[in-house]
């Protein structure tokens, strides 16, 4: 099974209406053993940081043409603890409703996730921090940048 890296990140550049950005860059080694890279971003108006941190996870795994043993590495609390805390399987149980505080949010993004992540053996890391931490840089670098670019300007609606 091939192994795959993704790094990724969104940022609404301190604005919830926008514009931001989502980045992604996936290491990965082809059948001869050489290393690749390949980056994704776009651009996204009137929408959160939590869900452009979503669109990143979905765009990285639907890339994916094979199933893949992938290590994905976000900044963000809100994509991993999901994941990790086993907040998706409650979810599920509970027919997407988190209970006293209603539906859960992103739901249309959280489905699209679980869909993208079905072939593939996932674990979600949560890069602490920005203070020099190399994994977390490079989150950082790809938000900025797909922040700044234009190659996908979208709105929230059509995602």
């Amino acid at each position: 099974m091939t192994e795959v890296q993704i790094y990724t990140d969104g940022s609404a550049r301190g604005n919830p209406d926008g514009p931001g950005g989502y980045g992604v860059v996936m290491h990965y080694r082809d059948r001869n053993g050489a290393l690749h890279e390949k980056t994704l971003s776009g651009g996204y108006v009137r929408t959160t940081n939590n869900r452009m941190e979503l669109m990143a996870a979905i765009v990285g795994l639907e890339t994916l043409n094979r199933p893949c043993a992938v290590a994905l590495y976000s900044d963000s609390r809100y994509l991993t603890d999901a994941f990790n805390k086993h907040w998706i399987e409650g979810w599920v149980a509970k027919n997407w409703n988190r209970g006293k505080s209603g539906p859960v949010k992103n739901i249309d993004l959280w489905k699209r996730l679980l869909k993208a992540k079905e072939p593939h053996q996932v674990t979600f890391i949560w890069v602490k921090g920005h203070a020099g931490h190399p994994e977390n840089e490079r989150c950082d670098q790809l938000a900025t940048s797909a922040a700044d670019g234009t190659e996908l300007m979208i709105d929230e609606g059509l995602a």
